[in-house]
């Protein structure tokens, strides 16, 4: 079932955290406190939304590297129930999808929850003051459509942050699979 993005406040502030990438290195938002833009984004290896546009997310990030973004991929599935979304196979997703921007594990989940992440993929776009400036979808593409994968709508505010400028309301929503919390200790 398809589940989307909460829309958070614009004007938040970005939930710091360290989180272990792939290869085990920790990284922090704070390793990138110079980039005059800041993605932080919720996949998931085997959600069909994010299959839909993990390629041309990959492109789309690398070209605006180059423009100064910096972006962060967090995986926050419960592995135990899902280990398509293990730190080893987000691996080989990052190397399938060309993900040139560190991918980490959030095995507490805690880090989702900061954000209010959703779902997967859900796009959060801070500006240099690291305070929300988008959150919305990437771009109309779903897997029930034929909808070009360009990004079309990040694309769209990442032009604005780039340029310092607001993101104007509304945003839609992304849509995607709810992300897959672990059960809740206290409820068994």
């Amino acid at each position: 079932m398809a589940i989307s993005s909460f829309l958070v406040p614009l004007g938040t502030p970005a939930p710091d955290f360290t989180l272990p990438a792939t290869d085990g290195t920790p990284v922090s938002p704070g390793d990138f406190a110079d980039a005059p833009a800041l993605l932080v984004v919720f996949l998931s290896n085997h959600c069909p939304y994010v299959r839909r546009v993990e390629n041309a997310l990959g492109a789309l990030t690398a070209e605006y590297a180059a423009k100064g973004l910096a972006t962060i991929g967090i995986g926050s599935n419960d592995v135990q129930n899902y280990p398509d979304d293990s730190p080893s196979n987000l691996a080989q997703q990052a190397e399938r999808a060309g993900f040139a921007f560190p991918y980490l594990y959030d095995e507490s989940q805690d880090v989702a929850r900061a954000y209010r992440a959703a779902c997967t993929p859900d796009f959060f776009l801070y500006g240099a003051d690291r305070k929300l400036a988008y959150r919305g979808e990437f771009d109309g593409a779903r897997p029930s459509n034929d909808v070009p994968a360009d990004g079309a709508s990040l694309r769209a505010a990442l032009d604005l942050v780039l340029a310092d400028r607001p993101v104007p309301e509304p945003h839609n929503p992304s849509l995607g699979c709810g992300i897959k919390w672990r059960p809740d200790p206290l409820e068994d």
